[in-house]
């Protein structure tokens, strides 16, 4: 387990597709596979309300 990130940012080197997930991974300390997996199972569960979410958060937050 890693230590928590001081501050949110986009991790672009671990990034699959824009970086989200890779950043909530590193803030939080939680492998970025889990937190992808949680995004495409909310994804579908919530009628595609994470996937705006997931964009937002990819174009507002700043990058590494």
């Amino acid at each position: 387990m890693t230590v928590p990130a001081k501050r949110f940012h986009l991790d672009k080197p671990a990034a699959k597709l824009m970086g989200v997930c890779a950043g909530i991974a590193n803030y939080t300390g939680i492998d970025a596979t889990i937190v992808r997996i949680g995004f495409v199972i909310g994804t579908i569960f919530g009628f595609g309300s994470l996937l705006l979410i997931y964009l937002l958060i990819g174009f507002l937050a700043p990058k590494a």
